[in-house]
């Protein structure tokens, strides 16, 4: 174990820290390249770092309760715990920690298991929740964000909300010629204040149109407010009903300090086909200062194969020619693995399942108690309910034509009973497994959940192709 630090070290550290960081935040200032109200927002991300941090923790605590083992650093470059508890009075925001928590009352309470020679139990699926704590970004990193890649998009978002405006107003001879400017202008000088430096360009007879063009600007968000992962955390869950149960249950205490959320488990127009949820909520208790913290919530299955690509999106990142150079196409690819290593894990769950959502159907006799209830959570649909109807009703009819079966029951089971154990298990399918890219792809499976698995994967795909 490491020596532990002095009393008061972590807070000397970070004080330090916060100094040299403002320091920066003003030569950038007075050198401009960013101006007042971009220095003004990163002074408050950059100032009183330990108080932001501990909100960062006050948050976990606050949605999960207190951490189910002790809290260890982590080491970014090998993806991996550093096997060294850590003194809660040495935890300071410059490095990153591994806490493990757990995710009560959730949808997996009734957790299933695995058993193997010698009755040795394996857990297939926890509610433990791996939270990795990122230290604070970088003031270099988020000064060439906020200068660079954000900044350019809102350029570029100014100049298209100008000519669209124009357009609209029927000025289409000189929207494109004051689009041009605008860009021109901005791309001389660091501008945020969009609507006063645009009015005075356009100049005089736009007079009637000023009013819509103010009102379509400040819409657009400021490059530095798109600066959202100075404080960030990424919590691994084994199943994704388990992580958009996690996201639901923030809107639900914190309806207020929600400030963006996507989910992209079942996405499928990411080039990189990268799935993931991100949450953004204010850490700020004030109601007036924005501290955004970026949550991404990611399954343990898909980040296994993440961390191994690292320093291949680093260079799609940085590459012009990523495209030409086959780097999203590769990391596609990759990625495809992992979705088809997660559905796989899912495929063994519904084996395990299959005879035990059976006997509890026996058990409960209709009586509306369910050893199951709220497994998995009923989350919103994330497929549209037409296509979720279809699937149920091909479902029914396969289980009337006898495709699928109940084999090996106790007592004979009604079509009732028996339609009821299949639905159960295409919802669970349909709230837990995520969609391939590759579309005519089947988890290699005889058994009868396989097959029953690759049945309403294939209704999924079925839709996607459609798209």
């Amino acid at each position: 174990m490491g020596t532990p630090m002095p009393d008061g070290y972590a807070v000397a550290l970070t004080l330090d820290n916060d100094r040299k960081n403002l320091s920066q935040i003003d030569r950038a200032l007075e050198s401009g390249r960013i101006d007042n109200d971009c220095a003004e927002y990163l002074r408050t991300l950059y100032s009183d770092s330990m108080d932001w941090f501990r909100e960062v923790f006050h948050l976990l605590g606050k949605s999960f309760g207190a951490p189910k083992a002790p809290v260890m650093p982590y080491d970014y470059e090998t993806d991996s715990v550093i096997d060294t508890p850590t003194r809660i009075s040495d935890i300071n925001p410059l490095s990153p920690y591994l806490v493990q928590h757990r995710l009560d009352a959730d949808p997996m309470r009734n957790q299933f298991f695995k058993s193997h020679a010698g009755h040795r139990i394996d857990l297939s699926v926890s509610s433990i929740v791996t939270v990795i704590v990122a230290a604070q970004k970088r003031i270099e990193r988020a000064l060439d964000k906020v200068t660079g890649k954000y900044y350019d998009d809102y350029v570029r978002d100014v100049a298209g909300a100008v000519e669209r405006v124009l357009v609209a107003e029927e000025r289409s001879a000189s929207a494109r010629a004051i689009s041009d400017k605008v860009r021109k202008c901005f791309s001389q000088k660091y501008i945020t204040n969009a609507s006063e430096t645009v009015l005075s360009l356009i100049g005089g007879g736009h007079e009637k149109i000023a009013v819509q063009m103010v009102r379509a600007l400040d819409k657009i968000e400021k490059p530095y407010q798109r600066l959202r992962d100075v404080w960030r955390v990424k919590c691994l869950f084994d199943l994704v009903p388990q992580a958009r149960t996690f996201i639901e249950r923030l809107y639900e205490m914190m309806p207020d300090r929600v400030i963006s959320n996507r989910d992209k488990f079942y996405d499928m127009t990411n080039p990189r086909n990268y799935r993931d949820a991100k949450i953004i909520v204010n850490i700020s208790r004030d109601g007036k200062t924005v501290v955004p913290m970026e949550i991404i919530c990611q399954v343990r299955t898909f980040f296994e194969f993440e961390s191994k690509t690292h320093s291949a999106y680093e260079t799609a990142r940085k590459s012009k020619s990523a495209k030409s150079d086959n780097i999203e196409a590769n990391l596609a690819n990759y990625y495809e693995c992992g979705v088809k290593a997660y559905n796989n894990m899912i495929c063994r769950c519904l084996e395990d399942l299959f005879e035990r959502v059976g006997w509890n159907i026996l058990y409960s006799q209709d009586n509306g108690i369910s050893m199951f209830e709220g497994f998995p959570k009923e989350c919103k649909l994330y497929y549209p309910q037409k296509i979720f109807d279809i699937i149920i009703d091909k479902v029914d009819n396969a289980i009337e034509n006898e495709v699928f079966h109940i084999k090996n029951a106790p007592v004979k089971l009604t079509q009732a009973q028996e339609s009821r154990i299949f639905r159960y298990m295409a919802r669970f399918v349909l709230v837990s497994a995520m969609p391939y890219m590759q579309r005519d792809w089947n988890v290699p499976a005889s058994t009868q959940s396989g097959k029953f698995f690759n049945f309403v994967m294939g209704e999924v795909q079925r839709y996607y192709k459609k798209q």
